[in-house]
């Protein structure tokens, strides 16, 4: 690994000071004094760094000085330099950016245990090797650890050509600017940890209000969806969001926003290993890291191939209350945001995982106010459909009865005489007519005012199916309860389902079975009625009412499906996916 030689300051003793030059003392106190200022005039970290360097390495007569910070995972940036030797200045600083060297792996193993340590320096050791340029010939650097307190910050090294030795007087002098500099870096990082924090919390303000606006705008939850991320995009400087959404059981990416574009993305799952972590995030209720390649996994969903170079985030749960349904927000911090200061390798602040706490809560609480808002909106409709179903009840239901009525009279009048008269058979056919009218009428008011569903699906299906002449067979396997919506729309699809087999089938009974399992409910109407041709089928376009039954199952993320043949009858069967949670 290279020649190490440690040493280590001698302090303040006696012997010491008194070898001590006044010349060299003045020199020092004029050194730290110098250094101070600088340290305290500015709250630019970096132009701050350098000038302490060049100020350090000015007063002492060395010639060269680099400053590396270190963060909690091992990560180093090169946050100050000053007159590198050429070797070490090529393509941009390379050698000073990427690879490992003595001194970087010492800290990371917490071996430098000396104040100071002279050690040989790899970096300039690789030029010679590989003939990268001058070296100035320094081969040796003195290496002081930066700590602000018990707390490690990095590493301040300085040499000069050939020089092997440092005397106690300037390691002492290295050791009293290191803890000045540690010491202005962590109250820099403090300062602009807390100015982050403002600025993100002057933001919640905006964005809440924003919010606020979109559940008015938004129609349905994946529209809200794509407008949280967008306005997160929007009002912060995070490089990723997105909401991810737990559903039967499964992780699927609602929404993202990157690059400035809003992603949608239906059906797109995370991998069992992402998910696992994502069921931590829930079990958690706190926002939690997320490492670069998840953060990675989940971009790449929305946008093949992307470059997500140094990228982490957090994901923090969306605390709202929809049965079978849990929600996760993902943001991704880029380089130089809301990391340790001077560190170019993302690292989220405090800051940032408090703030997005409240945002989801922010957002949760939007997301409830969405579904009453949808909720309203359905009984608004239902009150419309019991409103309309009443008044065609009490007007043209009334009607239609009383033209059966007066057609039945007129018809008997004109039977009774010795002749047939010429209108009784017409109004035998309007008599007819009617009653078939009036019967259609009362389907239509029991299809816009479902009686019955109290009582269950079956039994309300076995009640509608008797009053069409039909005798129905119940099945049914599983125990779960159905949610509202669900349980409405088999209604409606066994309704269709059960007139159909009235009209075309030629047979007066039929077969309903109802099968619940975790995830999803099969719901099939049998008949052994002629079939075949004769139906009508789902994808000719031709019956109204089949296509309203197939868009009923697509509009709950199910499908439907008619199979029918001639003289062995005709199944319809409807395959809709159960909330996860339901019970």
């Amino acid at each position: 690994m290279g020649t190490i030689v440690e040493q280590t300051t001698v302090g303040t003793a006696k012997g010491e000071k008194s070898a001590m030059s006044e010349e060299v003392g003045m020199q020092e106190m004029v050194t730290l004094k110098t250094i101070a200022e600088t340290l305290n005039t500015s709250n630019d970290l970096n132009l701050m760094l350098d000038t302490v360097v060049g100020k350090l390495l000015e007063l002492t007569g060395l010639t060269a000085g680099w400053m590396f910070l270190i963060n909690e995972r091992g990560d180093y940036t090169c946050v100050s330099d000053y007159n590198l030797p050429p070797a070490l200045l090529r393509k941009d600083k390379e050698p000073m950016r990427t690879g490992t060297c003595w001194c970087v792996n010492r800290f990371k193993d917490g071996r430098l245990n000396h104040a100071v340590n002279i050690i040989n320096c790899k970096r300039l050791e690789d030029a010679v090797e590989f003939q990268w340029g001058d070296t100035h010939d320094i081969t040796h650097h003195a290496t002081v650890p930066l700590r602000s307190g018990e707390k490690m910050l990095g590493l301040l090294n300085v040499a000069a050509p050939a020089k092997e030795h440092f005397s106690d007087s300037e390691l002492a002098l290295l050791q009293s600017v290191a803890y000045q500099i540690g010491s202005a870096v962590e109250r820099m990082r403090l300062y602009r940890a807390e100015q982050r924090r403002a600025d993100l919390y002057a933001k919640l303000g905006e964005f809440s209000t924003a919010l606020g606006l979109a559940v008015n705008e938004c129609s349905n939850s994946d529209a809200f969806s794509l407008k949280v991320v967008q306005l997160l995009g929007q009002h912060y400087d995070w490089t990723f969001a997105s909401i991810i959404q737990q559903k039967n059981g499964m992780f699927v990416v609602q929404a993202a926003y990157a690059d400035d574009k809003v992603r949608t993305l239906s059906g797109a799952l995370v991998s069992s290993e992402v998910a696992s972590h994502m069921n931590r995030v829930i079990n958690s209720h706190r926002a939690t890291i997320l490492s670069a390649i998840e953060i990675a996994e989940i971009f790449t969903l929305c946008e093949p191939d992307p470059t997500m170079n140094s990228i982490a985030g957090i994901a923090v749960p969306l605390p709202y209350h929809t049965p079978g349904e849990t929600g996760i927000l993902v943001i991704g911090i880029g380089t130089g945001i809301g990391i340790g200061i001077g560190i170019g390798t993302a690292f989220p602040a405090q800051a940032d995982r408090e703030v997005l706490e409240a945002l989801a809560e922010h957002i949760a609480a939007s997301w409830e106010s969405l579904k009453l808002a949808e909720n309203r909106r359905e009984l608004a409709r239902l009150e419309e459909r019991n409103r309309l179903a009443r008044d065609l009840h009490d007007s043209v239901n009334q009607i239609l009865f009383s033209l059966s009525l007066t057609a039945k009279g007129a018809e008997s009048m004109l039977s009774g005489s010795e002749q047939l008269h010429p209108a009784a058979e017409a109004m035998k056919d309007i008599r007819a007519l009617s009653q078939e009218a009036l019967k259609e009428m009362r389907t239509l008011i029991m299809q816009l005012r479902p009686a019955g569903l109290e009582a269950g699906l079956l039994h309300a299906l076995q009640e509608y199916g008797t009053s069409q002449g039909l005798q129905v067979v119940m099945n049914r396997t599983g125990t779960r309860s159905l949610p509202r919506n669900i349980e409405e729309a088999l209604w409606r699809i066994g309704q269709e389902a059960l007139n159909n087999v009235r009209k075309h089938a030629d047979v007066s009974s039929a077969e309903v079975t109802l099968k619940l399992s975790d995830h999803e409910v099969v719901f099939t109407v049998t008949d052994q009625g002629k079939g075949g041709a004769n139906r009508p089928k789902v994808s000719s376009g031709s019956s109204l009412g089949l296509s309203i039954m197939k868009e009923r199952a697509q509009s709950l993320g199910g499908n439907l499906e008619i199979v029918s043949s001639p003289r062995k009858g005709t199944t319809v069967t409807a395959v809709i996916p159960l909330p996860f949670e339901s019970v």
